[in-house]
């Protein structure tokens, strides 16, 4: 039976058929529905973690353990399973274990583009990249196979691309797979020096056995066409390179190691040999380092995703407009389109905190989570934001910097500070710092899609557990003064911020109010109306994109406003009812 399916369900449905037991994993766009399809699953145990490191560390448990598991997560991710990731490299695994993280190029929900295909190359584990749902789940089972059978981790590599994009699957049985028994080996699995530096070596011979066998892998692909020009291309490119070309075109399975030799074979059987890929000249540094004639990044540059018409454009561009499958010219309205930048919600808990932060002049450590875009006007209240868990510890180094901590504060989400903040409040707690540090607590995990977290007292099954107390947590850190405040009462919001960064010591503020698109937030709402404006417009500083600037006066679309109120509070004329 086939079923059209979107790519990152496909990857759960391989984990299924596999035989998979543990899945954990931290959510992160591109790769949120991978873990949140294989919670539809019972036949296995699915979780989110508090981070990608725990995640990952929990896998290699399980996998050690003799259970096949998988761990999922973004690229910027993976930076945070760095840690485990290396050194599970080096012991191996005893059931197989899968990481399945989700580049996202041109950065369409990320801070960086960042090539996950070179911590393949850093941490010597094997990386598989499919081109479409079907292969996804196929390279998925192959990847548990591959993991047990030269013992390493693998990882499963997908972009934006792929992972939402949709297509037949075949859908088989899952395979039960007895778990394999574990057997205590202190100089495998206990990495000090004298067992790492014996299984670096069984590192080095696994890749060099592995290197030899992709070469004969059947899941490479060769589409044999014109034997003018040969193009290289892996993952959702292999697609575009296909549709856009009648070059032939050899779709590597594994992207490293490289089954170069494969390569070599097919670059004897054209005249030139390119090599289409996003961001960085990976696959063309290891063809050419194989002694292997090839063009690439010249042709294609380093930045940004590519499509149909992209690669027709720069193949074009560059001298090679006569392999092109048909004219593939894009041509442009003139026409101005008003521009649509991304905006907090109608009724988001965030506006009213920035709104205080952005009127006191305050500077404002940001971090990753819907509230990012309090960046953006008219708030625009962040100056800075890097990752995940940042904001506090930049915070910190702000007031070490410029010695004044009543001008800095720190904001922060409520997923967020779990996955990495603590650790923060803690060192700032522990050297004496001065900050105020805001928790956006919306009760939820809202920019990938509202998921569950420790502080929600459910799992990702919706069952309830243990819910997290973030005032006694953050107690138990050592803050100096805690405080809550309802998040839509903007004079109570700037009241505590003014008293907290006054204070010395560590003060924390918990602003709490639901994300407004969580189901039953607003039941039935009752929109705002403007009677007897005035023309102020000091309800336009929010930026809630339910009130429409008319010139001399406002309008309030009752088909975006949930009546949250906040910009009642912003009318001293009380125009808004």
């Amino acid at each position: 039976m086939q079923e059209l399916m979107l790519t990152n369900k496909a990857v759960a449905r391989g984990a299924y058929e596999a035989g998979v037991k543990v899945v954990s994993s931290y959510p992160g766009t591109p790769s949120t529905e991978i873990t949140e399809e294989c919670s539809l699953y019972n036949e296995f145990h699915t979780e989110w973690a508090s981070n990608e490191k725990v995640a990952t560390e929990v896998a290699v448990g399980a996998a050690i353990a003799g259970s096949r598991a998988m761990t999922c997560m973004k690229h910027v991710g993976v930076n945070v399973a760095a840690d485990p990731l290396f050194t599970v490299s080096y012991t191996g695994v005893n059931a197989g274990l899968v990481v399945c993280v989700a580049d996202d190029p041109s950065m369409h929900s990320s801070q960086n583009e960042q090539d996950s295909r070179i911590y393949a190359r850093a941490a010597h584990i094997p990386m598989l990249e499919p081109g479409d749902s079907a292969e996804a789940k196929v390279f998925t089972k192959l990847a548990f196979d591959i993991s047990e059978e030269y013992d390493t981790p693998v990882f499963l590599r997908l972009t934006t691309r792929v992972a939402h994009s949709r297509g037949y699957v075949t859908l088989e049985e899952r395979v039960e797979k007895p778990e394999k028994p574990y057997e205590k080996n202190a100089m495998k699995y206990v990495m000090m020096p004298l067992g790492a530096k014996k299984r670096h070596q069984a590192v080095e011979a696994r890749e060099i056995a592995l290197k030899s066998a992709v070469n004969g892998f059947p899941q490479n692909k060769i589409l044999a066409r014109s034997k003018k020009v040969g193009i290289v291309a892996s993952g959702a490119v292999y697609q575009f390179v296909a549709e856009a070309t009648t070059a032939s075109v050899f779709k590597p399975a594994f992207v490293y190691p490289l089954c170069t030799d494969a390569i070599k074979k097919f670059a004897k059987t054209v005249d030139e040999l390119l090599v289409i890929e996003e961001l960085e000249p990976f696959l063309e540094n290891q063809i050419k380092l194989s002694g292997i004639a090839c063009k690439g990044k010249e042709i294609t540059g380093l930045q940004g995703e590519l499509s149909v018409e992209l690669v027709a454009q720069k193949l074009r561009d560059n001298g090679y407009g006569g392999i092109l499958s048909a004219d593939y010219s894009v041509t442009y309205n003139e026409e101005k389109v008003p521009p649509r930048p991304p905006v907090m919600c109608p009724g988001c808990p965030h506006r009213s905190v920035f709104y205080v932060l952005s009127r006191l002049k305050l500077k404002v450590t940001g971090d990753i989570g819907c509230y990012t875009l309090g960046s953006n006007a008219p708030l625009s209240s962040i100056d800075c934001c890097v990752c995940m868990g940042a904001s506090i510890g930049m915070s910190h180094g702000f007031n070490l910097s410029l010695k004044q901590p009543e001008s800095t504060v720190a904001v922060i989400g409520d997923s967020t500070f779990i996955h990495s903040g603590v650790n923060s409040l803690i060192s700032s707690v522990y050297n004496k710092c001065d900050s105020t540090i805001i928790i956006l607590d919306n009760s939820i995990t809202g920019m990938t899609g509202h998921q569950e977290n420790p502080a929600t007292g459910k799992t990702i099954k919706g069952e309830q557990t243990y819910r997290l107390d973030l005032v006694e947590l953050v107690k138990a850190c050592g803050a100096n003064s805690v405080q809550t405040v309802d998040a839509y009462d903007i004079a109570e919001v700037e009241r505590i911020v003014k008293e907290e960064t006054a204070r010395k010591g560590v003060s924390v503020i918990l602003a709490r109010r639901p994300c407004a698109l969580l189901p039953g937030m607003f039941k039935n709402p009752i929109p705002c109306k403007v009677q007897g404006c005035k023309g102020c417009k000091a309800c336009l500083k929010i930026g809630c994109p339910a009130i429409e600037n008319l010139g001399t006066t406002v309008k309030i679309n009752s088909t975006l406003c949930v009546g949250c109120g906040v910009c009642k509070q912003m009318c001293k004329f009380g125009a808004i009812k």
